[in-house]
């Protein structure tokens, strides 16, 4: 029996996702067996304002692209399905998925296969005399054989030093620091001057947006300047994959078993590196001619100044330049460190062999803690970048169920 269960509650609306792990779901089927704790898994750092009402932070798609219909869940519930059964135009494999498609699609695949959803909230996960203590926040108390991690980018939200040290509260959404996670409705920057840090889809998207929305807006990048993906028209000679063109990048997201063969240090190398920061291609146009970009930026300070925030930067040549905006956006990426997930309790925590940030796990995605599993981003160490995507339960969910099964068999 399996209860899937939600861990924290996003600030901004609620998700419906194309998976059994939907930030909302709860399964009720006591007494539970297995209790899986979801939130929102395989989202990537785009913000969830592209979506409007109803988006799921980070984000309902993929960062890059939109995952390809024919990158099939399972049959009879993939997107192609979807379109035949609601009377929807199908898509080709390099159609854009537009991102209320892509709700929609979510939507009736949880009505399908998760049909009786509850809202629930779990506050704190231990070991028990049997397997594992799960207290919910409205008192409940289950008992476990196994617990499944799977909440995604929840709480890995990452800010460089010198912007982390000036919101010492932490970034807030109507603060003058914010991560691009928090945001929801770029109309709400209209007239005022934001500054976005970073050269991801994310830093990218979110300048375009803000720019259409009326505000004053600039990019900030470390690099020397900031990439877009090449279209998928024309000659290619570069594999496909749900990450871009890449011949690295098919290797590391059709094989994630032969990636957990890899030494650990080469593994969390790639894991790190692999997804070069960059924009879509089809975010040119709305970008290029329209944000400016400040390159080959270090951000070594940042200090609030009456209802504003000055950033000092140096240049490759040493030079120190500020920069003044109302507010800054940290579109700064996620960083998966296990001492976020505060609903686990410090000994189960204690306990977990890690790589760098990330839990050493199996092949069957269990932890050095028997019975506690992980699944999404804080797999990717072991797994590589195919479990940041939405494709990648295709290679996850099999071997997670066949485990969980075994040891609640035991």
């Amino acid at each position: 029996m399996f209860r899937l269960l939600r861990v924290f509650r996003w600030e901004g609306p609620p998700c419906p996702r194309p998976s059994s792990s939907s930030g909302r779901a709860r399964t009720a089927c006591p007494p539970p067996h297995t209790s899986g704790h979801a939130a929102c898994p395989y989202g990537s750092s785009a913000p969830p304002w592209r979506a409007g009402p109803g988006a799921c932070p980070p984000a309902c798609s993929c960062g890059r692209r939109p995952p390809r219909p024919n990158w099939r869940p399972r049959a009879r519930f993939t997107l192609d399905d979807y379109c035949r059964d609601a009377g929807e135009r199908r898509l080709g494999d390099h159609d854009q998925v537009p991102v209320g498609l892509f709700l929609r699609y979510g939507r009736w695949f949880r009505e399908r296969l998760v049909p009786r959803v509850e809202d629930e909230r779990v506050a704190a996960v231990d070991r028990g005399a049997d397997g594992f203590r799960v207290k919910l926040s409205s008192g409940e108390a289950l008992r476990a054989g196994a617990v499944v991690v799977a909440t995604g980018l929840t709480g890995f939200a990452h800010l460089p030093a010198p912007l982390a040290a000036a919101a010492s509260g932490g970034p807030a959404a109507l603060g003058l620091i914010s991560h691009s996670s928090q945001q929801t409705d770029p109309s709400s920057f209209a007239g005022r001057s934001v500054t976005v840090v970073g050269a991801g889809q994310s830093a990218l998207e979110s300048a375009a947006l803000l720019h259409e929305a009326g505000a004053d807006v600039r990019v900030v990048a470390r690099g020397p300047r900031v990439r877009f993906d090449a279209p998928p028209s024309g000659p290619q000679w570069r594999p496909d994959t749900p990450a871009g063109r890449s011949w690295t990048l098919y290797g590391l997201t059709r094989q994630p078993a032969a990636f957990r063969r890899l030494p650990g240090a080469a593994r969390l190398r790639l894991a790190e590196r692999a997804l070069r920061p960059g924009g879509a291609w089809w975010l040119r146009e709305r970008f290029e001619g329209r944000v400016p970009v400040l390159a080959g930026r270090e951000i070594t300070g940042a200090e609030a100044y009456g209802g504003g925030i000055t950033l000092r930067t140096t240049t490759p040549d040493g030079r120190t330049q500020t920069v003044e905006s109302e507010h800054v956006l940290a579109a700064t990426g996620y960083r998966v460190q296990l001492e976020s997930l505060e609903f686990l309790s410090p000994g189960l925590r204690a306990d977990l062999v890690r790589v760098g940030g990330f839990p050493v796990l199996d092949k069957g995605f269990s932890s050095s803690v028997p019975g506690l599993y992980f699944t999404g981003p804080s797999a990717v160490a072991t797994y590589g970048p195919a479990m940041r995507l939405v494709s990648g339960t295709r290679f996850a969910g099999p071997r997670l169920t066949k485990s969980v099964a075994a040891c609640c068999d035991e």
